[in-house]
Formats: C-alpha cells, structure tokens, sequence
C-alpha cells in the first residue's frame, strides 16, 4: 500500500535553482515530481526527475495539464520577475481545488554604504541612467533591447543566452552562468570602469556578488523593483516548502 507521501504528485514550475534543489530534496522525500521549465533558455540546467519543457498555452492548458497528469500540488518555484505564470498558477490552481505554493527567493536589501536608487520600471531605469556613462547590465537578454535608444552610453551587458538582435559597436557582451564571486565581480568592474548597475532584485545569492563589488567601490545601483503578483501562500527556502508539503 503507498504511503501519503509517495502518492502526492507535484507539477513544479521551474527553471530557477531553488526549482532544482527543491525537486532533488522532494523526491528523496518520496514525492513525484514533474518539473516545466518554459524553454526560454537554449541549454537549461535540468533537475532530477521528469521534465517538460514549453509553454503551456496560459490559463487553460495548465488546468488540462494537472487534470491530466493528475496533479496533487502546484509548486510555482519561477523567478520572481515571471509574473504571467505566477499569476497564472493561482488561476489554475483555483480551477482544480488544487493548493499551489510559492517559493520565492527573498528580495535584497540595501546595506550601510549602499547607494541604491529603486524605481519601478526598465524604461524608468533607462532614462535615469547619466549621460556617457559606462553601465554594466543584468536583467537578462528578453527586454535588453530597450536601451538601443540610448546610444550615448558604454553598454556591459551580462547573459546566459545570446540576445536576438544585433548588438551595437559600443556594447559587449558577457555570456555567462552564475554563480559569480566576489574577486571576479570586483574585477570586472574595475577593469571595465564601470560607473552604475542595472539589475532587477532578483535576490538569491548566486548573483548578489555584484551588490557588494558596488557597495565596496561605492558604484550607484539602479534597482528595479519586483512586480506585484497574485497572492499565494509563499516560502523563501526549500526546507520551509517542504515542512509545509509535509503537513498537506
């Protein structure tokens, strides 16, 4: 006879390295995991056990998916900028009578020597940023296009993946993974000149290394908030989701 545990099937909405983590920990648990990565990333780190990859077509194939795959749980571990299908989590979840938690990385917080300026859009970011200066970017490739309109600036652009346009004379890019260390980031900015960063607070500490490289050469940040999404029950560490699963 399966046990409580063994039985509970869980759809994990992914591609982060909290999804992965959290996918290994659950299946030593015995819980069947199902991770769907959206696809957006030629190469993606995949996780332990079964995987999807693509779009599920919004609102209305999520709740085709769990009701066909006889889904238990709904684990929305995406990034935290992914809005749509967060939000489009909740829905599908209320759809089904399933639960959906959330594991959300927290946010960053300024720290003594911080200079941080918050603002709530890329566009916002992009108007603020000085004239001529050097600017070292990680927001991802999707929306890098957005500062082709500003040709005055040196632009240092940091992505896993090549962005889909052609990137002006005046750019360069670093195609890299995280995690990235403190010695490397205070290096590049160094070498580079760099005057400001751009981010999204994404927070987690694989890529934080750059927060503290500005704080140490007091280098302004343009920090670009975190969207509102849905409500959802929400954890910030896999061992917190997972005493939480437990008591399903």
């Amino acid at each position: 006879m399966k046990s409580r545990v063994t039985s509970h099937r869980l759809l994990i909405l992914g591609g982060t390295f909290e999804a992965r983590k959290f996918s290994a920990k659950a299946q030593n648990k015995g819980y069947e995991c199902i991770t769907s990565l959206a696809g957006r990333t030629d190469n993606p780190l995949l996780p332990d056990g079964k995987t999807r990859i693509g779009s599920f077509g919004g609102v209305g194939g999520l709740v085709n998916y769990i009701k066909q795959k006889k889904i238990n749980c709904l684990i929305d571990a995406t990034h935290p900028f992914a809005q749509q299908i967060s939000d489009n989590a909740v829905k599908a979840a209320q759809k089904t009578a399933i639960q959906v938690l959330r594991l959300e990385r927290e946010a960053w917080q300024e720290s003594k020597g911080d200079d941080w300026l918050h603002v709530q859009t890329l566009e916002k970011a992009i108007d603020l940023l000085p004239h001529k200066a050097r600017v070292f970017i990680t927001i991802g490739r999707q929306k890098l296009h957005q500062f082709l309109k500003r040709k005055d600036l040196t632009l240092f652009a940091r992505t896993i993946e090549q962005p889909d346009f052609d990137l002006p004379g005046s750019w360069i890019l670093i195609k890299k993974r995280p995690p990235y260390t403190l010695e490397n980031e205070l290096a590049f900015f160094k070498n580079n000149k760099i005057d400001i960063l751009v981010t999204k607070n994404a927070g987690g500490s694989e890529t934080s290394a750059k927060l503290t490289a500005a704080r140490k050469l007091q280098k302004k940040v343009i920090m670009i908030k975190r969207l509102k999404k849905l409500e959802a029950e929400t954890y910030h560490t896999v061992d917190d989701m997972l005493d939480r699963l437990n008591t399903l």
